[in-house]
């Protein structure tokens, strides 16, 4: 699962929690249920304006016990820690945002004046890379810096593959080819490969039956 689908599942699931408890607190604090003349189960919170969103009883109802109070502090504790941990995973940059592509000048010297989204070229090398024999699933991420990128993938063979065959293709198909379409005179890359596992045969013979 990429990064960008954890941070809108986790936003998603925030967002829901965040929208019922205000919704809970606008319908209790508007008198909203007198109103449309609701009557809210005996434990539905915050069916009055007021209702406290903590009742005393629901305050104290632990405090006379031995771990409330380190549990009381660890959770918020760790949850802010998750929050903090999160925060800076987003801010920090697994590789760069773009690779710059080379031009030449009038004097002969080369210059950037153009970028590519790094996310581009992976997909180039991950579209190329699974089209490859034995190759069930492929993941390549673009490091190091703009003006000299490298690139690591991560694949997932087919039992039995040819690895040999494979790193050799590998090299001369979907990395020569990204190297040739950036203009780099060199693209550093690293291979990872994991073996898949052997499908298990569903179907069982049966056993004849005797009378």
């Amino acid at each position: 699962m990429s990064r960008r689908t954890v941070n809108r599942t986790l936003l998603a699931l925030v967002g829901l929690v965040l929208l019922a408890g205000g919704a809970l607190v606008l319908l209790g604090g508007l008198d909203a249920y007198r109103h449309l003349g609701i009557t809210p189960p005996g434990w539905w919170p915050l069916t009055s304006p007021d209702q406290p969103v903590l009742s005393t009883a629901s305050r104290t109802r632990w405090t006379d016990r031995g771990w409330w109070w380190p549990v009381a502090i660890a959770v918020p504790a760790l949850v802010i820690v998750g929050c903090l941990w999160w925060l800076f995973s987003q801010l920090r940059r697994g590789g760069p945002a773009g690779v710059d592509l080379p031009s030449p000048t009038a004097s002969g010297e080369s210059h950037f004046a153009l970028r590519v989204r790094s996310r581009a070229v992976e997909e180039a090398i991950e579209s190329e890379t699974v089209a490859l024999p034995d190759v069930e699933r492929v993941t390549t991420k673009v490091t190091g810096a703009a003006r000299r990128p490298q690139v690591r993938t991560a694949v997932r063979i087919a039992p039995g593959a040819d690895t040999a065959a494979l790193v050799a293709a590998y090299r001369t198909g979907p990395v020569e080819h990204a190297r040739h379409s950036l203009g780099l005179a060199e693209l550093p890359a690293q291979l990872r490969l994991r073996g898949g596992k052997a499908r298990k045969e569903r179907s069982r013979k049966k056993a004849p039956r005797v009378r």
